[in-house]
């Protein structure tokens, strides 16, 4: 009882905005250099490590997806063994000693390899060098992405009703908190790369970067800071193992008779209860309690323990059908940053950098995202009824449907664009005309990003929820190379398919490359890849914790309190058999018998 009146007041003097705005600015300061690097990389690749037109993008989308990769790295280390903060502040100082090694390379001509006309002309100590900065960088950046919005919505008690509606509020200011930083990096830092030299850019994009990490540890009294648990690597293995080995067992046919902690337990581990559902009911095997003297891990798993394993199998289609979106925004990333160079850059009498050219869907969004918060969402919630106007799920379909919509607009404006080039190469078209495909996509990104960061993490079990969110940045780092695949796979067929036997792809000028045919490819696949998305999200069951945990407050008027049945065999130990618990803190679920 003192230790659920300490946690009380605790939650009353930290968490909610207060706590979180600090991790607003880092995530706007640290996105500056970022965002930036993503829309200079490629040219940097290109003007100054000498490239050729595929070697720089895949290289680039390569980069991304190794950062987002390791976010899931991040994610399991402050799950498992450091808290969400800890890990930020390790894996942003990597960051830091990275873009301050990127900086001496762009500074140093001795690290940088002359022109070879071949698709890499790095070798030796210039390559080591480069890569093991680009390693340091993904480590980074990834460890920070896995790690720090679960801190953010830690600040967010879940089970209550008014935190609740603010955790999906706090999403959408983490994603605004993002775009205002990626604005400024889109113009500011990308002016300073392209018209004052590289190394001067990426040496903002560190400071930057290290202002941000100082200002997230100053906010550390106002955190509430959860510790690590047991690994869920460790405890999905469990049931795993435990349901193979159970697997000639009949499953009982009443959820009541498998296992499951008793309710204080459950609420000393400040977690729920996870109410049991009939899908993957083999897994179930795993809480069958057999005739073992001890309950210990790998004897038994509850019910709990169980459904996390579930909650994770149901996540898998969704996100498999997010990685081609993420797919198609590499290349927004890469082969339209190349159109933009080969484009009129005026606007009017204003001359666009092309790595700036994504500071148009930035300022939609940033127009949109306050816009969605304060008018969409409580319109939508009069028809719906749903706290976030529409569910997570639907947000993520819609940026689906309007990736679809930009990879198509971005194959009509390739022809007009190319056609013009070969025709006319002293007047092309103007930047403007794919400025289209931008904003369309960068509405989808609004919808779905923000979407996926809020479903992955509500829906993880309550001790992964930072490696559940990374599985926001796994879809874009599996559709970062996803992208080098279809390039290196497009190139290879369509080389040996064509009459002039070129690639769609081949080569240094795009202007002989058949780039509208790879959006168009693009294009279709995600119409299919929509179809399967509304079967895998029709499928989807929600989360839902044990009715019989929810505090009274929490319950309908209606409800009865005691609206789960009870567990037969903690029914059995409260009558015939005292028990003692594992203290919480330490993470286990096991009760031994005394």
């Amino acid at each position: 009882m003192e230790e659920l009146q300490w946690r009380d007041e605790m939650k009353k003097k930290r968490g909610g905005f207060s706590a979180s705005s600090f991790i607003f600015v880092l995530i706007g300061l640290d996105n500056m250099g970022f965002v930036a690097n993503m829309s200079t990389l490629v040219l940097y690749f290109l003007l100054v490590m000498h490239f050729d037109v595929s070697t720089a993008s895949n290289t680039l989308t390569n980069l991304l997806g190794s950062c987002f990769l390791l976010s899931l790295l991040g994610g399991f280390i402050s799950d498992t063994y450091l808290s969400r903060l800890t890990t930020s502040l390790i894996f942003g100082a990597i960051e830091i000693l990275a873009l301050a090694m990127l900086t001496i390379e762009a500074r140093s001509k001795q690290l940088q390899p002359d022109a070879c006309g071949k698709s890499s002309c790095l070798s030796g100590g210039k390559s080591l060098y480069f890569y093991v900065t680009l390693g340091l960088y993904a480590l980074g950046t990834g460890g920070v992405r896995g790690a720090l919005p679960a801190l953010g919505a830690d600040q967010f008690d879940q089970r209550d009703p008014v935190e609740a509606k603010d955790l999906a509020t706090f999403f959408n200011w983490l994603i605004l908190s993002s775009t205002i930083g990626s604005s400024i990096g889109v113009t500011a830092i990308v002016w300073v790369d392209l018209n004052k030299g590289w190394h001067w850019g990426f040496m903002i994009a560190t400071i930057s970067t290290f202002v941000g990490l100082i200002v997230l540890a100053s906010g550390k009294p106002l955190y509430r800071l959860q510790r690590p648990n047991d690994s869920p690597i460790i405890r999905i293995a469990q049931v795993i193992f435990l349901a193979f080995k159970n697997r000639k067992l009949p499953i009982p046919k009443s959820a009541s008779e498998l296992y499951e902690i008793s309710n204080k337990e459950s609420i000393l581990a400040s977690e729920n209860r996870i109410a049991h559902t009939d899908q993957f009911r083999f897994l179930d095997k795993a809480a069958i309690l057999t005739r073992e003297p001890n309950l210990k891990p790998w004897k038994v798993c509850s019910v709990t323990q169980v459904e996390e394993v579930k909650i994770l199998a149901r996540m898998l289609p969704i996100l498999a059908a997010t990685i081609l979106m993420n797919t198609c925004l590499a290349q927004l990333q890469t082969f339209s940053v190349q159109q933009g160079r080969l484009m009129n850059p005026h606007l009017g009498s204003f001359k666009v950098p092309t790595p700036s050219i994504p500071i148009i869907p930035l300022i939609f969004m940033s127009i949109l995202i306050p816009i969605y918060e304060f008018i969409f969402v409580p319109f939508a919630r009069k028809f719906t009824g749903h706290p976030s106007g529409i569910t997570r799920l639907q947000r993520v379909g819609v940026g689906l449907v309007l990736a679809v919509i930009s990879m198509t607009i971005a194959g009509v404006v390739e022809v007009r664009r190319r056609d013009r080039a070969n025709k006319d190469p002293h007047h092309p078209i103007s930047l403007f005309w794919i400025t289209f495909q931008y904003c369309i996509f960068g509405i989808a990104d609004m919808f779905t990003l923000a979407g996926m960061l809020e479903f992955f993490y509500k829906e993880a079990p309550a001790g992964m929820k930072s490696l559940s969110t990374s599985f926001t940045w796994l879809s874009f780092s599996l559709g970062y190379f996803l992208s080098s695949i279809f390039v290196n796979v497009i190139n290879f067929v369509t080389e040996r398919v064509t009459p002039s036997k070129q690639g769609w792809l081949h080569g240094l000028d795009i202007n002989k490359n058949n780039l509208d045919l790879f959006y168009y490819f693009l294009a279709i696949i995600s119409v299919l890849n929509f179809v399967a998305y509304l079967f895998a999200a029709s499928w989807y069951k929600y989360k839902a914790d044990d009715p019989d945990l929810i505090p009274h407050t929490q319950r309908a008027e209606n409800e009865p309190p005691n609206a789960f049945p009870v567990n037969a065999r903690e029914a059995a130990f409260k009558v015939d058999e005292p028990t003692t618990t594992v203290p919480p803190g330490n993470g286990k679920e096991v009760l031994a018998v005394a």
